[in-house]
């Protein structure tokens, strides 16, 4: 699974710097010439779809990377817990993000309850999702009686995973591209249903910053720091960086069809706006965590 998504993803970026090397002798790239296709796997009778592969791969290695961390010394999270996170926070990103995508971008699949059982169509909010993920940690922790700040810790480190992979079957799907680049952007690209512009490539910008910077930042600080020790640092991290890598990428990201004018109206797109409060909440974290005294192995969670 890892592996295609890693191949493909790897033919990309290879093909995308190639062409934007001799871009200035050709022209804009074009997408279709990439050669990548939404289709990760298509046996005829079945087909499987980047996108579909990226929640796969990214709940799996989440969870697979959450199981390392509790291993060590004073973990606030049993196995046990970790399992029930597992399914609960699947439910709460598959629920969470349908159902947050209809109230923040297409309000209309809420009087279409037909439509809205369509995931297979697509349209889905990290921002619904992340809610629902809460939801499920809140959840698990009230019943087990754990800490749920720092249960949030441990899933935050986790959580740039899904991020990488959602961005770049975005990108292999030819979706949600970004807004029209300049004459000096040598990868600015042309992408199907885009019309005949050249745009910025915002798929791989957030697949950057939301998905490798922030994992790389989080996992260094859980391996190589004390970090995982103060209550609130890594979520508040985790949070404050995703909304500022988010806001910031939004002004190359071309804003939902349908929220244009929204967009126009004040300011700023519906993706900057919701996070807003994520920053201040992110921001309350992490200086909560540097300010506030280390945890003692004692708060471990019971196995």
């Amino acid at each position: 699974m890892l592996s295609l998504l890693s191949t493909a993803t790897a033919l990309a970026v290879a093909s995308t710097s190639a062409a934007a090397a001799t871009g200035a002798v050709s022209g804009p790239i074009r997408w279709e010439d990439l050669g990548v296709s939404p289709i990760a796997l298509d046996l005829g009778f079945f087909a499987l779809k980047w996108y579909s592969l990226a929640y796969l791969a990214g709940i799996i290695l989440g969870y697979w990377q959450l199981s390392k961390m509790i291993s060590q010394p004073g973990a606030p999270i049993a196995q046990r817990h970790a399992d029930d996170l597992f399914f609960y926070a699947t439910l709460g990103i598959i629920l969470g993000g349908r159902l947050g995508y209809a109230m923040f971008y297409a309000p209309e699949l809420l009087t279409e309850p037909q439509n809205l059982i369509k995931l297979w169509e697509g349209g889905m909010s990290f921002h619904g999702g992340l809610l629902g993920v809460v939801l499920a940690i809140a959840w698990v922790s009230w019943r087990a009686g754990l800490n749920f700040v720092r249960v949030c810790d441990y899933i935050s480190v986790c959580v740039p995973f899904g991020l990488l992979f959602g961005r770049l079957a975005n990108f292999m799907n030819g979706e949600l591209w970004g807004r029209e680049a300049g004459s000096g952007v040598a990868w600015a690209m042309i992408f199907p249903g885009g019309g005949p512009v050249a745009r910025h490539p915002s798929q791989l910008y957030e697949a950057a910053l939301e998905g490798l910077v922030l994992a790389i930042v989080l996992l260094f600080m859980f391996w190589r720091t004390k970090a995982r020790w103060r209550t609130g640092l890594l979520v508040g991290t985790f949070t404050f960086g995703y909304a500022l890598a988010r806001f910031t990428v939004e002004f190359y990201r071309e804003p939902d069809s349908q929220l244009q004018d929204f967009a126009m109206r004040t300011g700023f797109s519906m993706g900057q706006w919701l996070t807003v409060p994520m920053m201040a909440v992110g921001l309350f974290f992490l200086i909560r965590g540097l300010i506030s005294k280390p945890v003692s192995a004692t708060g471990a969670a019971p196995a």
